[in-house]
């Protein structure tokens, strides 16, 4: 199977008219990750100033939740408050945290206060006490942990990102398989290619009009040391070999390069047993079109019930579907050849992957088209990702390809 732009969705998310905001209410974070591309600093926003980003948001961006980040946002101390501020607004507020600071009565007192979910990032290259030199595999055991935690308070969606790097590439459909096995309390699985900015490679770097020595951004390494442009494409052919079946159904392109994946999303459908199959675009597209037709918004998380109704969900879907057509077809001979599987409750899962930003040749950066991850600074909209350069520099930095040194060229003597 091949991944072609032309044959699936692309999810109508824009600078303007987008599922989520990226709100960071602090800096501050109690892990070090290798991937992270936010410097560590003891800053705290308070209400007010959160309530002036949101009000930002609101000016520039229609949407539906509010990705509550940082830094992680589990260190501020006002984190409840904050939840409850971005529901007051009527929005979605989700914890992107990895976990550290959480626990079972912090969660509740957060879900009272209108949290509708968390993605936890969990991965093996964060330092985490406890945890060091762990494989992705053993990493597992950590995520059952939160993935319990919010499934015993209920209601909430629940989400994992891992980084994916080059040795742990491999490990990706291990986790796959995971997100399978506890296919009723997981709900996405994210993962996002590692990013780097190398100090002695093959560009140099500028702000504005002049050239800047990039060292003091935290993802700039001093040479390169492991691959910083790992694809989408390749980590969906890494779970294929796996899992054949495995199809993605709707994107994100690039800013440059129009055949590039930067968000790519599968949705599937089954039990920890057996995955019934996977949805196709036209369900992607008829999810998000009818939930902005009614509400005004594009959909960026459902309610664990709603996931939960699988059949409902490739039933009604089979009409415009072929992808849930096949998976509603897939689940009658499995019922036909056991008739008890029939209350086996089915459910929908979303795995995701994230490339960001590449580098093209010619010095130009891809960047995500219509990428959600926009948060707020000075007033404005900007990448997230790269909030560290405007912080540093004042602008977002450009990529130019060294020049190659000149040639000596020698005159040739005169002839006597």
């Amino acid at each position: 199977m091949q991944l072609d732009p032309r044959t699936l969705y692309r999810l109508p998310w824009s600078l303007t008219d987008n599922v989520i905001a990226w709100l960071e209410p602090t800096a501050k974070c109690n892990l070090a990750c290798e991937g992270c591309y936010r410097k560590n600093v003891e800053e705290h926003k308070p209400l007010e100033e959160i309530g002036k980003d949101l009000d930002t948001f609101a000016k520039y961006r229609k949407f539906d939740g509010v990705s509550i980040a940082g830094g992680d946002p589990l260190t501020h101390p006002q984190v409840v408050d904050i939840v409850k501020l971005v529901a007051s607004r009527g929005y979605k507020p989700v914890l992107n945290t990895n976990g550290l600071a959480l626990d079972e009565k912090l969660l509740r007192d957060l879900k009272n206060s209108g949290l509708v979910g968390l993605t936890f990032h969990i991965d093996s290259k964060q330092g985490r006490p406890g945890w060091k030199d762990k494989t992705e595999q053993e990493m597992n055991e950590l995520r059952l942990h939160f993935a319990e935690m919010a499934h015993r308070v209920g209601g909430l969606s629940c989400a994992f990102n891992a980084t994916v790097y080059e040795d742990t590439l491999q490990y990706v459909p291990e986790l796959v398989q995971w997100a399978q096995d506890h296919i009723e309390m997981v709900h996405v699985m994210v993962f996002i290619a590692y990013r780097d900015a190398v100090l002695d490679g093959e560009f140099d770097y500028y702000a504005g009009g002049k050239r800047i020595d990039p060292k003091p951004l935290v993802y700039a390494v001093p040479v390169k040391e492991q691959r910083d442009d790992i694809t989408s494409r390749e980590v969906v052919a890494k779970i294929r070999e796996r899992f054949p079946d495995f199809a993605p159904a709707a994107y994100l392109g690039g800013t440059e390069d129009p055949d590039s994946f930067k968000w790519l999303m599968a949705g599937r459908i089954g039990t920890r047993e057996r995955i019934s199959g996977y949805v196709g675009p036209r369900m992607m597209e008829a999810v998000q079109t009818l939930h902005h037709l009614f509400t005004g918004r594009y959909l960026a998380y459902a309610k664990p019930g709603m996931l939960g109704m699988g059949r409902s969900t490739m039933l009604a879907a089979s009409a415009v579907d072929p992808g849930a057509r096949k998976a509603f077809w897939n689940w009658l001979k499995w019922v036909a050849q056991k008739p008890a599987r029939v209350f086996d409750r089915q459910h929908f899962q979303s795995v995701m992957f994230i490339q960001p930003i590449d580098i093209l040749p010619d010095g130009r950066q891809n960047m995500c088209d219509g990428c959600p991850d926009i948060t707020v600074h000075d007033g404005e909209l900007v990448w997230s990702c790269r909030l560290e350069e405007r912080l540093n520099f004042g602008g977002f930095v450009r990529t130019v390809p060294k020049a190659p040194p000149l040639a000596v060229v020698q005159r040739p003597e005169a002839r006597s």
